[in-house]
Order: C-alpha cells, then sequence, then structure tokens
C-alpha cells in the first residue's frame, strides 16, 4: 500500500513543528512507514529526512511586475497556495501506484477536485466549518470520505456529512513518564485564540511560575496582550523541539491548556498527560473529551474572562491533587499513536476496497 498525505503547504513536516496539524501529519507518517506502508507527502518543503517520504514538490508561482501591478491583486501568499494546492492535485490525478490519497490540509482545492482522482480520496476535518472547506464538501456531496479529529468538530459539520471520528494520538514512547515539580506549563502557538495569555493570568492568580512554549505564530498579539504579563515568574521559553517539550512538560505540576475558540481537539493536552501531568483546561470545543478524569478537569467558560481566570485557579488544586500515574494511564489507554494509525489503516483498506 502507498499512500499520499496531502498537508499544509506552507510548513514542513518536521520539527521543531509549526503546530498541531503539522504534528499529526508526521506522526501519522511514520507510524504508516514503520509498518511498511509508503507514504509520499505534500507539504512545506524541507520534510524530515528520517521519515524517508517522497515528498511531492510543485514548482512556486513566479509572478511578472505586471502581474503583481494589478490593482485587484491579492495577497501574494494566497496566490503561491492556490496553485501550489492545484500543482498538488494535478501530479496525483496523473500518479499512478498510490493507492489512496488522505487529505489534511485546510485548503478547499483538494476538496474541490477530488472527484479527478483515479483513487479514493478522505479528508480529515481539523477544524469547524470554514467559508472555504464548506462549499467543497457541499458540492462533493455523497461521495465524500471524511474523518473528524473529535466529536465536537464531527457534530459542527454534521449539516453537511457524517465523519467518522478518529481522534489524534499520542507516540507514548516520544512523550515519557515524568516526575512533575513545582512549576505550569503552557504549551501552543502563541497565538489569541490559543489563549496563552488566559494562562499567564491564572498562574498569577494562584502566585504560581508558569512556563510557556511554542512558536510566535502572532507577533502582534505576542507583544501587545502577552509579553506585558512576561516576568521572572511568567516565562517564554522558545519554540521547542519534542523531546524538549517532554522534559518541560514532564517536569511540570500542571499543564494549563486556554482554547478561546472551539478547539477540534487539544493535541497538547494528550501530550501532556502522556507526560504524567494533569492537566487544567478551559472547556472549548473538542477538549472536554480529551481531558476528562483521571487525566485532568475542564472547567466551563464564564462570559467575563476575569471569571474564567478565577474558576480555572480555583480547580488548580483539585488537578495537582490527581495521580500522575493515573493521568499517564488515562492517555495510553485513550490516544496511543499506535491505535489511531491501525484505525487509519482499517479505513484505507475499507476504502480501497
Amino acid at each position: 500500500m502507498r499512500i499520499a498525505l496531502v498537508a499544509h503547504d506552507r510548513f514542513p513536516i518536521a520539527e521543531p513543528f509549526a503546530g498541531g496539524l503539522e504534528s499529526f501529519t508526521w506522526q501519522l507518517a511514520r507510524g504508516l512507514r514503520d509498518r511498511g506502508i509508503g507514504v509520499t507527502v505534500f507539504a512545506g518543503r524541507g520534510s524530515d529526512p528520517e521519515l524517508d517520504l517522497e515528498e511531492l514538490y510543485v514548482e512556486p508561482v513566479h509572478l511578472s511586475a505586471q502581474a503583481r501591478a494589478d490593482v485587484s491583486m491579492p495577497l501574494e501568499r494566497v496566490v503561491q497556495e492556490t496553485f501550489a494546492y492545484l500543482g498538488c492535485m494535478q501530479q496525483l490525478i496523473h500518479r499512478r501506484g498510490i493507492d489512496i490519497v488522505h487529505n489534511n490540509s485546510l485548503h478547499y482545492l483538494p476538496i474541490a477536485l477530488s472527484d479527478l482522482l483515479p483513487m479514493p480520496f478522505v479528508t480529515t476535518l481539523h477544524t469547524p466549518p470554514t467559508p472555504w472547506l464548506e462549499p467543497a464538501l457541499r458540492n462533493l456531496g455523497a461521495d465524500a470520505h471524511v474523518t473528524a479529529v473529535s466529536h465536537a468538530i464531527a457534530q459542527r459539520w454534521s449539516h453537511l456529512v457524517s465523519p467518522r471520528v478518529i481522534h489524534n494520538g499520542v507516540d507514548l514512547a516520544e512523550w515519557g513518564f515524568g516526575d512533575g515539580g513545582p512549576d505550569l506549563v503552557w504549551m501552543g502557538r502563541i497565538v489569541p485564540e490559543k489563549g496563552p495569555h488566559v494562562a499567564a493570568l491564572i498562574a498569577k492568580r494562584a502566585g504560581r511560575r508558569l512556563r510557556i512554549a511554542g512558536p510566535l505564530s502572532n507577533m502582534e498579539y505576542y507583544e501587545n496582550t502577552l509579553a506585558p504579563l512576561l516576568d521572572d515568574d511568567i516565562t517564554y521559553v522558545g519554540h521547542l523541539r519534542r523531546r524538549e517539550l517532554a522534559v518541560l512538560v514532564g517536569s511540570s505540576a500542571a499543564c494549563l491548556v486556554t482554547p478561546l475558540w472551539e478547539e477540534p481537539f487539544g493535541l497538547v493536552a494528550a501530550e501532556a498527560m502522556a507526560c504524567g501531568t494533569p492537566v487544567l483546561a478551559l472547556a472549548r470545543g473538542g477538549i472536554p473529551e480529551v481531558v476528562q478524569p483521571p487525566g485532568g478537569l475542564a472547567v466551563p467558560v464564564q462570559a467575563d474572562e476575569e471569571d474564567t481566570v478565577n474558576a480555572a485557579g480555583a480547580a488548580l488544586g483539585e488537578v495537582e491533587a490527581l495521580d500522575r500515574a493515573g493521568v499517564r494511564d488515562h492517555a495510553a489507554r485513550r490516544f496511543d499513536l499506535g491505535a489511531v494509525v491501525e484505525r487509519y489503516i482499517a479505513l484505507y483498506e475499507e476504502l480501497i476496497a
């Protein structure tokens, strides 16, 4: 079997990961490879060479000065992205030897052109409905094969499709058990919808040290909202690789997960629990499916941010009292990467048959 994975065209499948989508695609690619399945991947150039993948490369669009001078010129990034996915699909239409295409991108073109492919095509929904993805799936209709990373996301798309839910998984060997420590931790993309500033406010309310890790994906938000909260106790430690993150999280008392949007899954919560580190999270989107006792607590979001901070802070002691071995066992039973990969392989075989 050979699988073509379509990911985000701007970011490579390599560490340090730009986000959970890239991390998921990397983990899935490695899991398939380890089971003797060939993998072709379309993503930003520079995927991890240790994965031994075939990268599907598309030549970037070259625009003339005249084209750039057009008064209706959209953002060049949008032009490049659109033609990158068009090139990807054109190659796949004419490829032989690929048994199934698994789309993990957030772009509409792979879905819109999928009925031209000679092989089955399945899309994993990693987000709530967007203005671009929704019409593409609507046009595909009953021919759409879809999975969703949580029941919450499946419900958000239920007006169009009936996704099969396959939760994301965690490599339990990479995210090893840690003995904990005195500090709190937050990890993820530094963007408004992930809410690291709320984690900082929770830590300040509790009088605790907090270490924040992740890519600075929104510098305006970082400089104007998060940076003013940083001090000797609330520190930003950088964009770390997976092993560095595992050590950081495993040596923390609890992990704060603070989404301010309908979080599709919350991979960072599963990763923290795999380290034995209990999670205190805000109950948005798919988070309550992931963060449950004995792995952690998901607290309701209040209308006022200060009330949310107070409610979360009040629950911190209960979270930290959770048994770390029980937290790890919860993650192993529910989010083991090996089981997730096997579920996808079963789906591939079903669609091919």
